[in-house]
């Protein structure tokens, strides 16, 4: 029990949790993240994830601006900010670049936990009927694994996708998934389709 609280304790000071908003530093932890590995993982052991949504538009798949996207602006913002290092080097997202993510927990923006993960592109997708890209996460996460953000045209139909492979991240996210990490992840991944769903249908 002793050596589990121990465990535990350092993973939370691992962690880097604040009560104050980190935008103003998210420079200096953009910097930090950059020198953080991909946690290692094995795709076939993780659990895979798909949710999707419809866009009701008239626009054309080729007549869709997909610029938010690939500037990460998926999440809503009282649930995650970020800042991308293709906006820190003013330029578009490449394969290799690092991402700061700070998560609200709980989703508000005052009242919250301002947690700071980091992830890495490693995919770059640009097919025909298929456009986004994907990212691994980096040592500190709370979850292992993958994750891609795609808009896709599907029987005729346009369609924003997740998809997932991941497991959790360390004990902690392990022993708290069942109550809290899991119920967590499926109420920002559904604002997530609500928010690329209304920023495509907006246009």
């Amino acid at each position: 029990m002793n050596k589990l609280c121990l465990t535990l304790r350092t993973i939370q000071q691992r962690m880097k949790i604040y009560l104050t908003d980190q935008k103003n530093r998210f420079k200096q932890h953009l910097d930090h993240l950059k020198t953080k590995k991909v946690m290692n993982y094995e795709k076939t052991r993780l659990t895979e994830k798909i949710t999707t949504i419809e866009i009701n538009t008239t626009k054309k798949f080729e007549q869709q601006s997909l610029d938010f996207l690939f500037d990460y602006q998926i999440f809503p913002d009282n649930i995650m900010t970020s800042m991308g290092q293709w906006t820190d080097e003013n330029r578009k997202m490449k394969i290799g670049d690092t991402i700061a993510q700070q998560v609200y927990i709980p989703p508000i923006k005052i009242f919250s936990q301002k947690i700071i993960f980091g992830v890495r592109v490693n995919e770059i997708i640009d097919q025909p009927d298929k456009k986004g890209f994907s990212y691994e996460t980096l040592e500190g996460h709370v979850e292992k694994g993958v994750s891609s953000f795609t808009v896709e045209r599907l029987d005729n139909k346009l369609i924003f996708k997740i998809q997932t492979y991941s497991t959790p991240g360390n004990i902690l996210t392990k022993l708290l998934g069942p109550i809290f990490s899991i119920p967590y992840q499926t109420f920002c991944t559904r604002n997530a389709l609500k928010n690329v769903k209304r920023q495509l249908e907006n246009q």
